[in-house]
């Protein structure tokens, strides 16, 4: 299975040792050490090494990789914002180098630099790229200043206030490229972990604009797991009538790397839609952490059976541990029926 940190292959690095003239590039940039280097070390291996082979002055640097730009497209093209994150020594051309290199890859890592450096300053640029005619800079504005984005720097004084980005993300609430939705409703998700009230405040604007709806329902997702009595309001699912689960029934004993099965019934006197989860408590080495699981959201009427399968086996992102566990149905966020199972030692 190939690594993310392959991206940079041999055919790669040659193809950028041509586009600059620099037949000695990729021999500085495979030392010793290239094999053992994840992706990010790559990424600044490559950048640092750039700097030995592009001009000296910063501006005319920016423009040469400005122009090759377009032949590096995809994830591997972040080395040259990163090059200007590494070397940019003047605000007003490395952000507009970051704006035009953008869309070949993306900006959204190197920008965080300089919104640390210079909350105030950066902010009156991102909401200048939100309006921009190309969605991959819309998108920069969103998504370079996400508090907690994946594999980036936080954002501290972001997490501790996100109200000076909200006016950006509400200009592009309406977007109408869904690359862009998705980056809003990510940042807003991201907001929810902290300051729950900020984006439960704008739920009122549900039913003026799909496009809206769109971004505030995904938006919502951990609130939603969570079972937020306003959230659950907001989006209609108040439970009527009598709903009960019963025959919850599962796989007994299973070992680390097999797959628990189970079973429920889930009844209603009223026809409705239910939004149908299940929790799971973890065995953890320090007591338990438990996970929420969607099964559907959708009209329910009178009597349904439901059976799910969840794999035990290990992953970078979850280890399992032996131990019992315990398996816990949701209706509308709220505990219909619990069981438990054990898992064992790997077979």
């Amino acid at each position: 299975m190939a690594l993310i940190k392959d991206v940079f292959s041999d055919d790669w690095l040659g193809r950028l040792s041509r586009a600059l003239d620099a037949p000695r590039l990729q021999q500085d940039i495979k030392q010793a050490d290239w094999e053992e280097l994840a992706f990010k070390q790559r990424v600044r291996r490559i950048s640092t090494s750039l700097g030995s082979y592009v001009p000296r002055e910063f501006d005319v640097a920016a423009t040469e990789l400005e122009r090759i730009a377009p032949e590096f497209t995809g994830l591997a093209g972040i080395v040259f914002p990163d090059y200007i994150e590494l070397y940019g020594d003047d605000w007003d051309r490395s952000l507009l180098a970051l704006e035009r290199l953008t869309p070949y890859s993306t900006a959204e890592f190197a920008v965080r630099r300089f919104l640390l450096s210079d909350q105030d300053r950066y902010l009156q640029q991102a909401l200048l790229w939100s309006t921009s005619d190309d969605e991959h800079v819309r998108r920069l504005a969103s998504e370079g200043t996400r508090p907690r984005l994946p594999w980036g720097q936080a954002i501290p004084a972001l997490i501790a206030d996100p109200r000076p980005v909200l006016p950006l993300l509400d200009r592009l609430l309406t977007d109408d490229s869904l690359y862009v939705r998705k980056s809003v409703a990510n940042h807003l998700n991201d907001i929810t972990k902290t300051h729950p009230e900020l984006v439960i405040e704008r739920l009122d604007q549900l039913g003026t604009d799909p496009r809206v709806d769109w971004v505030l329902r995904h938006a919502s997702r951990t609130l939603l797991k969570q079972g937020h009595p306003d959230v659950l309001k907001a989006f209609g699912l108040v439970t009527r009538g009598t709903v009960t689960v019963d025959d919850l029934t599962m796989t007994p004993s299973l070992p680390i790397g097999g797959e628990l099965s189970f079973t429920f019934s889930l009844t209603t006197t009223e026809p409705q839609v239910l939004r149908i989860e299940y929790a799971i408590d973890y065995v953890k080495q320090r007591g338990m952490s438990q996970k929420v699981f969607r099964i559907s959201e959708r009209q329910v009427a009178g009597r349904e059976t439901f059976t799910k399968r969840q794999s035990f086996r290990n992953l970078t992102t979850r280890v399992h541990y032996p131990g019992t566990h315990r398996v816990t149905i949701l209706i509308n966020g709220q505990a219909y029926a619990t069981a438990t199972f054990d898992v064992t030692g790997e077979e």
